[in-house]
């Protein structure tokens, strides 16, 4: 059995991200840093509005699209210029583990045998 985790997006019920915990779903600071194969959507958007942090450098927010056109602003961001000393921050986008629009799900998955 391995850990997964889940993150919805509350107010729609879309699926933003399913995963194994580890390098697929990298929780780090109270986030997690989603690879592209484990990213259910295609709906995050950059909105051009950098940040920065000390340690992990520049990031860029992104917003969610919705199926009506509305704009869940800065719920994401991704870093466009990581700190090589953390590989898993690398172009993943990176959802708050509590924010309030986010439901996270960690679950065991049973691994099918071959």
């Amino acid at each position: 059995m391995s850990c997964h985790v889940r993150i919805v997006h509350r107010p729609s019920g879309l699926l933003l991200a399913e995963g194994p915990l580890g390098w697929g779903i990298t929780p780090f600071d109270g986030s997690y840093y989603v690879s592209r194969k484990y990213l259910q959507t295609s709906r995050f958007k950059p909105n051009f509005m950098p940040g920065i942090c000390p340690y992990k450098f520049l990031y860029v927010w992104l917003d969610l699209i919705l199926e009506d056109g509305e704009r869940e602003k800065n719920l994401g961001w991704l870093y466009w210029l990581p700190n090589p000393l953390f590989p898993f921050i690398w172009f993943r986008v990176a959802l708050h583990g509590s924010h309030p629009s986010l439901v996270v799900e960690r679950f065991d998955h049973k691994e099918s045998e071959s």
